[in-house]
């Protein structure tokens, strides 16, 4: 994960014991955090926008394949998130 220099970058993980998922990044403080319960994504999301608001990030959402099935970026100088639903976006290049 500490190719994207630069800006924040977030991976939203299931955990393998099927209890909740793992916010994992190099810029939280012990490299990942876990949340469980009925809105796990949701929270670890919430927190990522949260701690990122005020740098460039991008937030990956993986399903239990370790395919990417949602996406989340914004450019500094917070305004808004932008959440991007396209088929291919695992592929995109980033650009934020």
């Amino acid at each position: 994960m500490s190719e994207n220099v630069g800006f924040h970058l977030y991976e939203i993980r299931p955990r393998n014991d099927k209890r909740g998922v793992d916010l994992i990044s190099d810029v939280l403080p012990f490299g990942r955090l876990w949340y469980y319960g009925p809105n796990a994504t949701g929270n670890a999301i919430k927190f990522a926008k949260f701690n990122s608001r005020s740098h460039d990030a991008l937030i990956r959402v993986y399903d239990e394949a370790g395919n990417v099935i949602d996406r989340h970026a914004h450019a500094s100088g917070f305004k808004e998130w932008s959440t991007i639903h396209t088929p291919d976006f695992a592929h995109d290049e980033v650009r934020l």
